[in-house]
């Protein structure tokens, strides 16, 4: 199944991972590495991740606080948001 980011999602990874160089060289690295580890398991088992919204689901990642929400479309799933868990759901579920 192909997979589209959006560039809001894109922007928010890229973010995301400057900030946590910012904080401590290597970081960064540590949380792309970690984002495309769970797009891979999107990719492989899409329905596997809990409902958020009609075809929205969530993967939580493992060692960093945020989660991607992605929707999955007929002949392809959209990684829509990346979110800290914190945040309130309402922002990312626009």
């Amino acid at each position: 199944m192909k997979t589209i980011l959006l560039p809001s999602a894109i922007k928010e990874i890229e973010d995301i991972a400057f900030f946590y160089d910012y904080r401590s060289a290597g970081t960064g690295l540590a949380f792309t590495n970690e984002f495309w580890e769970a797009l891979e398991l999107i990719e492989t088992f899409p329905t596997g991740f809990q409902e958020v919204g009609p075809n929205t689901r969530k993967c939580v990642l493992r060692k960093f606080p945020y989660l991607i929400l992605f929707i999955i479309e007929e002949d392809h799933i959209v990684i829509a948001a990346v979110a800290h868990q914190h945040r309130h759901p309402r922002i990312y579920l626009r």
